[in-house]
């Protein structure tokens, strides 16, 4: 093994009434493509258990759950509380849950160390604020994003890795000061990149910035062994002719050991309390 095949997904929490019907699609889709790490936003948790958890079991694998209330969560859901979650095939040894920089409402990231067999291995999942008045703190949240995927990389070997919707595209200026490597630069030039797409039956018209736009991001900083996108790809699969989301899935290879690398003398910060 030298890659890492990450996935990121916003899987629509409980929304649309129709959650049960969408989940086992959502684990067909997972099954497929295989990926080392997924990175699930609108994730949804109760006293038994979360989604990421339903997801790991299915595949022998680890899970952690971070809450936070972006979007609110709705009646809808019985109870369940909004989410984001990481599942993945090694083990999960460390979890935070960091603030992100938020008006009246809770946003948290999930930044966590994973036992990979390149080392340990940084991985940040989160979700952003969306609506057109909060662009100023949307590129507060991506900038702080970026800040908790890249600290300690110098001391790393392994690439860390943010697995987000970050509800816009590089071309708008939300994430204008987002300067990770984008695992799509791999893609195929010719694949359709929108992961809000009016070719999905429960994408939401009326979100005007990012309608049919690739909004959900695998980015990445390679650690010292040094790291390089090599594939990258939307996944379409709606199993049964049901989507599982209102979002379709980014997946992207990541090597280890080509490409650039980290600085050796890169500053480490705190990030667990």
């Amino acid at each position: 093994m030298d890659s890492i095949r990450a996935m990121t997904w916003n899987v629509w929490w409980r929304f649309g009434g129709n959650w049960r019907e969408r989940e086992p699609g959502l684990l067909r889709v997972v099954r497929d493509v295989a990926p080392d790490i997924l990175g699930i936003q609108e994730c949804w948790g109760t006293g038994d258990g979360t989604q990421a958890d339903v997801v790991a079991e299915a595949f022998s694998a680890s899970a952690a759950f971070v809450e936070m209330d972006l979007p609110p969560a709705a009646e809808e859901g019985e109870g369940a509380v909004m989410g984001l979650g990481l599942v993945s095939r090694w083990p999960i040894t460390e979890v935070g849950s960091v603030p992100l920089p938020s008006d009246d409402r809770r946003n948290n990231a999930l930044v966590a160390s994973i036992d990979s067999p390149f080392g340990e291995l940084r991985v940040v999942v989160g979700a952003v604020s969306w609506e057109p008045e909060r662009v100023a703190e949307t590129a507060q949240q991506v900038a702080a994003l970026q800040r908790l995927t890249r600290e300690g990389r110098g001391e790393r070997a392994a690439p860390s890795i943010l697995l987000a919707d970050l509800n816009y595209d590089p071309t708008q200026p939300a994430l204008a000061a987002l300067q990770m490597p984008d695992a799509w630069d791999a893609a195929d030039p010719h694949a359709d990149p929108r992961t809000l797409s009016e070719t999905n039956r429960f994408a939401p018209s009326e979100c005007e910035d990012q309608w049919n736009r690739r909004i959900d991001h695998v980015r990445y900083f390679p650690g010292t062994a040094g790291a390089r996108a090599t594939h990258a790809e939307v996944i379409r699969d709606e199993p049964d002719g049901l989507p599982p989301s209102d979002h379709y899935p980014v997946v992207a290879d990541i090597a280890v050991g080509e490409g650039p690398s980290a600085p050796a003398d890169a500053p480490r910060a705190a990030w667990l309390p």
